[in-house]
Formats: structure tokens, C-alpha cells, sequence
């Protein structure tokens, strides 16, 4: 009669593993595509000013914040999708608050558009009282 030894249950768990381990490779790379939006204040407003926030927020609800440079552009870099492009803010002088807000709903970001988008802003002025 011929014996065979068997090999314990998790030996042969951890052989399986390690074969699966070896056998498999997943490497996953993003495209991101450049954004840039322009905000556009009324006529007869204030001028653009670095510091504005603007945001993007995707379909899956993820946001992405940048500010203005001085001529009130943000640029982002973001995976393609649906985006809302919202901006507000509070800019002080001495005599005069102003309010901005702006959003644009329903864009597709996608690397092959040219991904410039233009955010008209409403501005309320509100007068400082010394």
C-alpha cells in the first residue's frame, strides 16, 4: 500500500496566492485634462483680482478649488467628466463691499475640447457707512 502526505489546507492557500499575486498586474493611469476659467465681471464693475476661489465639482460630487491670478483666471488640471463651475466671493474696498457670485452647470470636460470656460459674475454693491 502507498502512502501520500497532503499538504495543509493554508500552505496550499498561501501557494495559490502568491501564484495569483505573480500572475496579475494592474497599472492604471489618469488622463487629466487642463481647465481654464475665465471669470467676467459686469461692465462697470470692479476689475478682475488675484485671490477669487472657484471651484469644480465633478458628477461624483469631488471638488477641486483654485484662485484667480490677477487677471481672474484659474487653471486646474482634472479627469474628464461633467462639471459645475461655481464661484463666490467677497471683495472690500474702503467706501463699497462687493459680492460675487457666478456658476455654470453641465460642462463636459474632455481632452480632446479646448476646456476654456467663460463664468459671467453678478455683482450686488453694498456702501460702507464711516
Amino acid at each position: 500500500m502507498k502512502v501520500t502526505r497532503l499538504l495543509p489546507l493554508s500552505v496550499v492557500s498561501l501557494m495559490l496566492s502568491a501564484l495569483t499575486l505573480v500572475s496579475c498586474s494592474y497599472e492604471e493611469s489618469m488622463q487629466l485634462c487642463k481647465v481654464e476659467v475665465q471669470l467676467q465681471y459686469p461692465a462697470n464693475s470692479i476689475s478682475a483680482y488675484a485671490g477669487a476661489p472657484v471651484l469644480l465639482t465633478d458628477a461624483t460630487a469631488s471638488v477641486f478649488v483654485d484662485s484667480t491670478n490677477t487677471e481672474g483666471k484659474a487653471v486646474f488640471q482634472v479627469p474628464p467628466g461633467i462639471y459645475q463651475v461655481s464661484s463666490s466671493d467677497t471683495y472690500l474696498t474702503y467706501d463699497y463691499r462687493y459680492i460675487l457670485n457666478g456658476v455654470k452647470s453641465q460642462l463636459i470636460i474632455s481632452p480632446d475640447s479646448s476646456n476654456q470656460i467663460q463664468l459671467p459674475l453678478t455683482v450686488s454693491t453694498k456702501r460702507i457707512v464711516h
